[in-house]
Order: structure tokens, then C-alpha cells, then sequence
């Protein structure tokens, strides 16, 4: 791939309904557009997960911008990029900066499938047709609340639930929800909100048939989640404490989790992805796929990693029109019966909206090979 033009668009999206977790409340979404155009005038696109303040990780949209502008595309000049899989060995002198890194990186891999007249889920080794979808409820102003946007999903033919808790918000929540729904597939959200003075509360979890709680303790942590998962009957799901194969190495040796959510964005991208995926696959541990409230580009990359084999538990992958009033490709990502279609056209599979994009733009910066 000889690429002539790296083009950055910030855009600015309003979410349908306000999002909550334990870390805070979002209602909009500052997202940076990655465009990666080669000399045969295919253009590969990519999306940066970074949100705008420091909560979820240490990035920033704005430290992305900088990542990107002044560091990471600079690596990229010079000698021809032949396989998406030489983009993190080019990264690798820059530390950390998963989203930045991953942003790029999945627009290399779209560019690439597009020009070998792939579908990216195909470049990437995936096998499945389709794939299931479940949706994430955050934390709701009542237990009535709760339970009714339960009952309109379960409608919509979502496969799995996971709700959002937090230290007061968690054993009478889940407790009602079982209650009301004793046989759906449920799993807990902490969002690292707890901690090992927390036992009790979270071995209560375990009267729940829970399919998991994910990442109940620090966002850093492998040593006490095993020690916690040791005590728990109910599968502890690592997330923000998984950003690269080390960190999953690590984490299954030790026995700290029996499931791994995977995010693109976190671990630096889809080259990453499928390492630990391939781990995974060796230890026997299930996997799914998380999302970072994504437009369609990040949304369609989910997709086709989720195509990959181990990938076997629902992900959080809903469709377009669960977040946005008009997303930025076309067709948007439609549900049906609890499944995503995975897309067989070249690269991601979906057209931009270019007209949508460029009214969405904030500013856009373009960087000449």
C-alpha cells in the first residue's frame, strides 16, 4: 500500500439518550475520523474510541490529536506500509496511546482489505455470517426504569443484558431484575467501582446465575481480580485492565478472569486483537466484544472482529439507530432477531455518509506523503 494522504476529521455527535456508569454521564460524542488514502485513490477509514475527558483511560480526544499528528503518522512516511500487521512493529516506540494507535491502525486494515477486494472480517480470518448482539443498560434514575428498558430490549431481541452497577446501586438492582426476568441472560458492569473490602457485596453476586461481572476492581489490576475471582463463584470479564497480549498472558496465568472483553481501541488495535484472540482460543477463554458508544466506522470494525472464531458470547455491538439519529454511513448497522449481518463488501462493508460526515466536521487537518 503506497499511501499518498492521512486526513484527521473531528466530528461532534449527539447520542440519542444519556449514557451512565459508575465513572460519569454522556450525552454527545467528540469522535476523530481517521481517512488514510493510497495512491489507487482507495480510501481506508478508521475511528478513534478516545472520549474527552481521562476516565476510561488516560487518553483524551485531544491527546489522540496530538498522538496522531505529531508523532504517529510521522511513522508512516517513508517506506511503503505492505501489511497491516507492520503498523503496530512501526508504533512501537511510542508508548501507550492504544486509541490513537488503533485509530490509524484500523484504517490501514480497511484500506488493505479494499485493495485486495476483501471484506475486512475476511482479511482479518473471520468465519462467521453473522453475529449476536447485546446491548449494555446504564445506570437509570429507578428500579422502574430499569426494569422497563430491560423489557423493551428483550423485545427488540437483544441476546444478553449487561447493566451498569455500583457500590449501592448492585445487589437490590440485580436482585429485582432477576425477579422480574429469572431466566435471561444477564451479566454486571462495575467499571472498576469496587474492592477486595468489598467481598461480601460481590460474592452476593453469585446467587444470581450471572453470566459474568466485568472488571469489578481497579482499572490497573490482574493480582487482586485473582484473588477475587479464587472466592467467586460467578466469572469475573477483565476489560480495562487488558491492553495488549502481555496483559492477557498475564492475567490468564494468574487466574484473574475466565472471560475477556475484547475493545479494539484499547489495545491498540486489530493486529493486537487477533494475538490475543489466538490466545484465547489456546487457554479456553470465551470472548466478547465491547463497545466504546461508537459511530459506524469503530461499530463496523467491531463487527468484523467479532467474526473471528472464540468471539462466542453476544458483544456490545448494537445497531446504529440504538444510539444515533443518523449515523455516518450508509446502510446504517441494522439488527434483526438479535443478529448483525457481517458485511461481505470490500473493507468495512458499509459506505460513508460524506455528507453527514462533513456536517459533523469541527475541523480536519490533511498530512501529504
Amino acid at each position: 500500500m503506497e499511501i499518498k494522504r492521512i486526513i484527521l476529521r473531528q466530528i461532534k455527535m449527539d447520542l440519542l439518550h444519556p449514557f451512565t456508569t459508575s465513572v460519569g454521564t454522556e450525552t454527545d460524542k467528540t469522535i476523530i475520523l481517521v481517512e488514510v488514502k493510497s495512491a489507487s485513490g482507495i480510501s481506508g477509514w478508521g475511528e478513534s474510541v478516545a472520549i474527552t475527558q481521562p476516565i476510561y483511560n488516560e487518553e483524551t480526544v485531544e491527546t489522540n490529536w496530538h498522538m496522531m499528528s505529531d508523532h504517529l503518522i510521522p511513522l508512516l512516511q517513508g517506506e511503503a506500509v505492505q501489511h497491516p500487521d507492520e503498523v503496530s512493529g512501526r508504533f512501537k516506540k511510542i508508548r501507550g496511546n492504544f486509541n490513537a494507535k488503533a485509530a490509524i491502525e484500523g484504517a490501514v486494515w480497511d484500506l488493505y482489505a479494499k485493495e485486495n477486494n476483501l471484506s475486512l472480517a475476511k482479511a482479518l480470518g473471520g468465519t462467521k455470517e453473522r453475529i449476536e448482539v447485546g446491548v449494555s443498560v446504564g445506570i437509570q434514575q429507578s428500579e422502574a426504569l430499569m426494569l422497563k428498558q430491560i423489557e423493551d430490549y428483550l423485545k427488540e431481541g437483544y441476546k444478553r443484558i449487561k447493566v451498569k452497577i455500583q457500590p449501592g446501586w448492585d445487589i437490590g438492582i440485580i436482585r429485582s431484575i432477576r425477579r422480574e426476568f429469572p431466566k435471561i441472560p444477564l451479566m454486571a458492569d462495575a467499571n472498576c467501582a469496587y474492592s477486595l473490602n468489598d467481598l461480601e457485596t460481590l460474592k452476593a453476586l453469585d446467587e444470581f446465575d450471572l453470566m459474568m461481572i466485568e472488571q469489578p476492581l481497579d482499572h490497573d489490576d490482574i493480582i487482586d481480580h485473582a484473588k477475587l475471582q479464587s472466592q467467586l463463584k460467578t466469572p469475573i470479564c477483565l476489560d480495562e485492565s487488558i491492553h495488549s497480549f502481555e496483559d492477557a498472558r498475564k492475567a490468564i496465568e494468574l487466574g484473574s478472569c475466565k472471560i475477556i472483553n475484547l475493545k479494539i481501541g484499547r489495545v491498540g488495535g486489530l493486529t493486537e486483537s487477533k494475538k490475543i484472540h489466538d490466545l484465547c482460543v489456546e487457554h479456553n477463554i470465551p470472548m466478547w466484544c465491547g463497545g466504546m458508544l461508537e459511530a459506524g466506522i469503530g461499530r463496523a470494525h467491531n463487527i468484523a472482529i467479532t467474526s473471528l472464531g472464540n468471539f462466542t458470547l453476544p458483544g456490545d455491538t448494537a445497531p446504529s439507530s440504538h444510539y444515533w439519529k443518523r449515523d455516518i454511513i450508509q446502510p446504517e448497522v441494522e439488527m434483526k432477531d438479535g443478529y448483525i449481518v457481517v458485511p461481505e463488501a470490500p473493507g468495512i462493508g458499509y459506505e460513508l455518509d460524506l455528507e453527514q460526515i462533513e456536517a459533523l466536521t469541527m475541523y480536519s487537518k490533511v498530512f501529504h506523503f
